[in-house]
């Protein structure tokens, strides 16, 4: 079906919530219509994000030991590849990572630590350099931490964390396909607990693990529900040794169209290009940034993402400017 994607823009900014009819029109349509999309998706960007680019930056902070079989995923206990395996670092070395970030022009820290769960010692620790980090650097502090009880979450508040990221990565009706040791129900208990606390809410997904259309559909509206400040989306790098190694099926068009979509679905979320931007993405990168308003900048979990200068340069390009904290928060 042919769309005036202007006069769907305009939908959008007047408050339209998506139908899952809207949200396949943008999916399949064709690819001729790209740069009208594109059009669309950034009138909605500008008006709810202006010209900024929020840039974060990510620390692995504990590296495979998971039990979980995640099929996506290099950590998982199912996976073969050679990934390195280190228990939670120290607390230097979080603060070495947060003066990086600032140095490469993040305004987010995001502390990833692998496994189910944080122990209560982890907890403990990763709560001490989060007051340490609010106290002396300009960051907002989000951390990846896995499942969480209402009461971890309120501890992680409590130390002045901003925002927890725990992505519901696809549908509810495919998450099985990818994972049997949770639940997508339990993802979403995760969500509501950091929620409940105040912690601000960092949720998105992978694109790529032979999902279907109607599966992103599902996960794109799910994610308009919830709500979240921010929503990264990635792209799935095929990494050897993952169940999901074989996996090619991404274009640069169609990834391109899934950012559009998550975009209308979500217009005042930032919306962030995650890892695999640069494999699947390629010379169409700067495109993405039209709908986007965030990007990690340098490496990502496991995987090596592209030198931040090259980031900066492409971000000038546009004529968007990076956001940055001014002050410390505390």
């Amino acid at each position: 079906m042919l769309r005036n994607w202007l006069d769907f823009s305009d939908r959008v900014l007047n408050g339209h919530k998506l139908t899952r009819d809207d949200a396949r029109a943008v999916l399949s349509s064709p690819d001729t219509d790209i740069l009208e999309i594109l059009a669309a998706a950034y009138r909605v960007r500008r008006h709810f994000h202006g010209v900024r680019m929020s840039l974060n930056f990510l620390i692995n902070a504990k590296s495979g030991l998971c039990g979980e079989d995640c099929a996506y995923c290099s950590q998982s206990r199912v996976s073969t590849a050679p990934v390195p395996k280190y228990p939670l670092v120290g607390e230097q070395e979080i603060l070495e990572g947060a003066k990086v970030a600032v140095a490469n022009k993040a305004s987010t820290y995001c502390i990833a630590i692998s496994g189910r769960s944080p122990t209560p010692s982890e907890l403990d620790r990763l709560c001490a350099v989060i007051r340490t980090i609010k106290e002396t650097l300009p960051l907002r502090i989000c951390l990846s931490p896995g499942f969480l009880s209402r009461q971890q979450a309120e501890q992680l508040k409590e130390a002045g964390l901003d925002r927890i990221n725990h992505n519901l990565n696809t549908s509810q009706s495919f998450y099985p396909k990818i994972c049997s040791t949770h639940t997508y129900e339990e993802r979403l208990g995760t969500l509501r607990a950091a929620r409940e606390v105040g912690l601000e809410l960092c949720c998105g997904g992978i694109i790529g693990m032979g999902e279907t259309v109607d599966d992103v559909v599902d996960f794109a509206l799910t994610l308009a529900e919830l709500r979240p400040e921010a929503i990264p989306i990635n792209f799935l790098i095929p990494i050897p040794g993952t169940p999901v190694q074989d996996r090619h099926e991404l274009t640069p068009l169609y990834c391109l169209k899934v950012l559009a979509l998550v975009r209308f679905a979500s217009p005042q979320s930032d919306l962030r290009i995650a890892a695999g931007r640069e494999v699947h993405l390629g010379p169409l990168q700067s495109l993405g940034l039209f709908v986007a308003n965030s990007i990690f900048v340098g490496d990502y979990l496991t995987t090596r993402g592209q030198p931040p200068e090259e980031d900066f340069t492409m971000i000038r390009a546009l004529g968007f400017e990076i956001e940055q904290v001014c002050h410390a928060q505390g």
